[in-house]
């Protein structure tokens, strides 16, 4: 066979570039199922058990695996649990960078704060797993750089409300005071709203929020 008719078993040549073959684009999609199911398992799990109380046999029973197969995928269950709270975080990124951006800095406070607020009041599961970091509470076995890499996607969530923030003249350290405080503001609530402590004082947390971003972006105007 001439050299211009050989194929690998996982690639072909099209147009100068190898791409994968169908075989290897089935093996790749079978993997990502089974990581799938892992995933799902693994967060019923927790949410029944608790991080501390699930085990990666329990993971893999429930996902219709051996332990030992699980483990081509995720090295431990914190690794499981970093990967689970890594695409709540994808999807808060989203949601938050879908709000409006137009109008002036208040506007654009309010649209990307009540994003952040709205992600977390709709989704209460993934606020389960984001207050692991909301607290600051680092599951054991979850390596430095795994928790700065999800920090610093929760952060990134942030960072549309910081910059219109940041609109209104503030030096860094002000701005970050404020993103801060109206941080802890959407948090509070959100707990409030998760144990159903906010019935205690017969308000509701969405008008709390925006009457804080109102006031927040009336002083700041008055600067």
């Amino acid at each position: 066979m001439s050299k211009s008719m050989e194929t690998s078993p996982t690639a072909a040549t099209i147009a100068g570039e190898r791409v994968p073959d169908a075989r290897a684009l089935r093996a790749d999609a079978l993997a990502q199922a089974r990581r799938g199911l892992i995933l799902d398992a693994a967060r019923t799990a927790f949410f029944e058990l608790g991080l501390e109380g699930a085990s990666m046999r329990e993971i893999a029973r429930r996902a219709g695996y051996t332990p030992g197969a699980i483990y081509s995928y995720f090295a431990s269950k914190e690794e499981v649990y970093a990967a689970l709270l890594g695409e709540s975080l994808l999807r808060l990124n989203a949601h938050v960078a879908a709000a409006p951006d137009d109008g002036n800095a208040a506007d654009r406070v309010r649209s990307k704060a009540g994003a952040f607020f709205d992600f977390y009041s709709d989704n209460p599961r993934d606020l389960d797993l984001g207050f692991y970091l909301f607290q600051g509470v680092r599951p054991l076995g979850l390596t430095r750089d795994l928790d700065a890499q999800l920090n610093a996607q929760l952060r990134a969530a942030l960072q549309p409300a910081a910059d219109a923030l940041a609109e209104f003249g503030l030096d860094a350290a002000s701005a970050e005071v404020e993103i801060t405080a109206l941080f802890a503001q959407m948090v509070g609530l959100l707990l409030l709203i998760h144990t159903g402590r906010i019935r205690i004082f017969r308000q509701q947390a969405p008008q709390l929020l925006r009457r804080y971003l109102d006031q927040l972006t009336e002083r700041l105007q008055r600067r």
